[in-house]
């Protein structure tokens, strides 16, 4: 008996995996004879995408005109011409976004048939415009070019903002060894530890407070990149960041001296976690605005930050170990012309999510060519007069101040001849070779270097 149950229970297992096979065959067969039937692929459907969004921008309109008719027409067209063919490809990708995308479209056509107030029907087709966007990111691959960029700007600012912590904590240090109080080295790096931990935790609070506003998602997002837009031009502006730094750095010298002269071991804590912790503030927002627009790719933001972040520990071990020079100047400019490209990014998204928002007035420019969304959401480039002329009026300021930096400022300036040192003044950091922790160079200023 025991013999026979064998190949009746390997002839089962047979039987089982061929209508395995057979099942899965079959329903391949039916989903591909359905696309071929419709001849709807995930491209076709991205283009419907493209008409859907049109067609709910004019919903919008006759809506907020009063013609409530012809809106629940656009909307019914929009809907069962366009966006049904959608519906085939997503529903494989995704059968719930699908569902909210249906009852969403439904909801607003009722909405239209009972009269509600344009408000109501605003809301949902602000609402309605955010699941269009998920389902064009659930049709789209990331490909390499989206990708690559969210990396490139996750690693430049962790690395353009960190170099310059770097560059402060030389100066600081080199001060107090000018000074001969390097006895005070401990508590300034003790606030600098605590002004990285608070720097981590500015993200999640800023996250937190964000997400706790009574505003929607959109409008988040937009003021969140226009802050971030400020600084980054705040920061990256030649003329404006030179000056500034240099207040800056007179500043934190004052400080260091007073604190140093009364032995103060808690103002000088208080001293390196200032210094460094106006870095990290500006590094939380910018990260926070780069989130924000970097849905489906948070990964690769991740990655950009782990990775500036080994570069930069590399880069303090060469200065700070070796006591080697390293190219300040070729670093923090390229950097800022990065960091610039990165602001212009933020402000077409900023300009496109007050548009999504209603807050802002939109004009598709249909005969613009369009980009993959991840590609569009990466560089902040979305077809319209408005985001358009934001992002090139932004890119004039500055070309602009880059020809006056580079090119008419330095004629009109001339530089007078050095000043000769009295003996007794003090040694200053920029003056003074500054033997901190092994360095072996003469620390330069930040603020020559931007």
């Amino acid at each position: 008996m025991t013999i026979d149950r064998a190949p009746r229970r390997w002839a089962a297992a047979g039987l089982l995996l061929l209508a395995a096979l057979l099942g899965l065959q079959l329903a391949g067969a039916s989903t591909a004879g359905a696309a071929v039937s419709t001849g709807v692929s995930r491209s076709d459907a991205i283009h419907q995408l493209q008409i859907v969004r049109g067609s709910i921008d004019r919903t919008l309109a006759l809506s907020k005109e009063g013609h409530a008719e012809q809106a629940f027409t656009e909307a019914k067209d929009g809907y069962l011409s366009h966006f049904e063919y959608v519906e085939i490809p997503l529903r494989v990708a995704d059968a719930g976004l699908t569902a909210r995308a249906e009852t969403k479209f439904a909801e607003i056509r009722g909405s239209i048939s009972s009269h509600a107030p344009v408000a109501e029907i605003r809301s949902e087709i602000i609402d309605l415009r955010g699941l269009i966007d998920d389902a064009e990111r659930t049709l789209t691959d990331t490909g390499l070019s989206a990708p690559s960029l969210v990396f490139g700007q996750a690693f430049v600012i962790i690395f353009r903002e960190g170099l310059e912590a770097v560059l402060l904590i030389s100066v600081l240090l080199g001060y107090l060894e000018a000074a001969k109080a390097g006895r005070f080295r401990k508590p300034v790096l003790i606030g600098m530890g605590a002004a990285v931990l608070a720097t981590i935790g500015t993200f999640f609070l800023l996250q937190g407070v964000l997400q706790a506003l009574p505003f929607g998602r959109e409008l988040l997002e937009a003021i969140t990149a226009l802050l971030a837009v400020v600084v980054l031009f705040w920061v990256s502006f030649w003329l404006i960041s030179r000056m500034e730094q240099k207040r800056w750095l007179e500043f934190l010298r004052a400080r260091v001296w007073t604190a140093a002269s009364a032995g103060s071991a808690t103002a000088l804590t208080l001293v390196g976690f200032t210094a460094l912790y106006r870095e990290g503030f500006e590094t939380a927002l910018f990260y926070q605005a780069l989130a924000g627009f970097g849905s489906g790719l948070g990964w690769y933001i991740v990655a950009g930050v782990l990775t500036g972040a080994v570069c930069l520990a590399v880069v303090a071990w060469v200065v700070f170990r070796l006591g080697r020079r390293i190219p300040v100047k070729v670093f923090l400019s390229t950097a800022v012309i990065l960091l610039m490209a990165t602001s212009v990014a933020f402000l077409g998204n900023a300009v496109r999510a007050l548009q999504e928002a209603d807050v802002l007035a939109l004009h598709r420019w249909d005969s613009w060519p369009t980009a993959p969304i991840f590609v569009s959401q990466s560089v902040g480039y979305w077809p319209s007069r408005e985001t358009i002329l934001a992002q090139g009026l932004l890119t004039a300021i500055y070309l602009m101040g880059a020809v006056y930096m580079f090119g008419i400022r330095p004629r009109r300036i001339r530089r007078p001849a050095p000043r000769p040192i009295p003996r007794s003044a003090t040694p200053t950091p920029a003056s003074t070779a500054a033997p901190v922790a092994g360095v072996r160079f003469t620390v330069l200023e930040p603020s020559a270097d931007r």
